[in-house]
């Protein structure tokens, strides 16, 4: 039995199946080791493996990634996720902007997603690392969209602004959880900076299409999820994932319920009733999930 169909409650161990549909086929493994290949050839990682995600198989067969820099170490311990932790992390590779190009261009990527640990260690939190990544991919593969995915920067705006002055196509922005659950989930973040920092990115480059993401079933109610999907578009973000937390490890936090399939439809629905142009939203759903369908909403809905 796997690590995830473990919850431990006091000193007794419960068992939990996952329902079958958060139920993963398995992937073809060899287009999945040629995009490995590609990897550790460059030295590059991605939150795809850092962080456990349910969808490697399906994006590595389909020549995807969604590229994690200034990593693999992060500076915050947020207890949902499975990065490793470093109050130190190592300094900046001034090489990786170009790699992470080079796998762009050898992968023929449509569309790349780059992100990011938290760097709270860095007076810009990262950002012109970022910069670096955006403008290394325009020379090498000029018709690839750039989306970034990015921390909080600690609410240093200027830092924002630089990321933005490079114009990537996608600023993504995950708001995680409701705010009744950011000290126990989110206990670094700030629910309220996040929805700031959408809401700048907006209105310095309106141009941009401003996304967010939301985990369920961490005991969130739902009418507390509808209300953060009407905060977000009180900011005008354009774009929505919202998918299952699944617990990496005995120690992270335990899942509080399993949400149905009907469930992720009717908050779709409801996200399309609201105005975002998509929304993406099943148990499998991750923050970059699909994410190339944007180049085909870019042309839907122009700027």
């Amino acid at each position: 039995m796997d690590q995830d169909s473990l919850k431990l409650e006091g000193n007794r161990k419960s068992v939990v199946v996952k329902p079958d549909w958060l139920r993963v086929k398995a992937p073809q493994w060899e287009r999945v080791g040629q995009v490995k290949d590609i990897l550790h050839d460059l030295g590059l990682n991605t939150v795809c493996e850092e962080a456990s995600c349910p969808n490697i198989g399906e994006c590595f067969h389909a020549g995807t990634a969604t590229f994690l820099i200034m990593g693999p170490a992060c500076t915050r311990a947020c207890p949902y996720c499975d990065i490793d932790f470093e109050k130190k992390p190592k300094a900046l590779d001034p090489t990786e902007p170009e790699r992470l190009a080079e796998a762009v261009r050898r992968m023929s990527l449509n569309h790349v997603v780059i992100t990011s640990v938290n760097r709270d260690d860095l007076p810009d939190g990262g950002a012109s690392q970022f910069v670096g990544c955006i403008e290394a991919v325009r020379r090498l593969s000029p018709q690839t969209t750039i989306e970034v995915l990015i921390p909080d920067l600690c609410g240093n705006w200027q830092a924002l602004e630089t990321i933005l002055q490079v114009q990537p196509e996608v600023l993504n922005h995950n708001s995680e959880t409701v705010p009744r659950l950011y000290r126990r989930v989110r206990p670094q973040g700030d629910y309220h900076r996040s929805l700031e920092l959408l809401k700048r990115s907006r209105q310095f480059l309106p141009e941009v299409y401003t996304k967010s993401g939301i985990m369920v079933g961490l005991g969130e109610t739902d009418a507390e999820v509808r209300q953060v999907m009407q905060d977000l578009r009180t900011v005008n973000c354009d774009l929505l994932t919202l998918g299952q937390y699944l617990q990496p490890t005995p120690k992270h936090l335990p899942v509080a319920n399993f949400i149905p399939p009907e469930q992720f439809d009717a908050w779709k629905t409801y996200g399309q009733s609201l105005g975002f142009l998509q929304v993406v939203a099943s148990p499998l759903t991750r923050s970059s999930y699909h994410a190339e369908q944007v180049r085909t909403l870019m042309e839907k809905y122009p700027r």
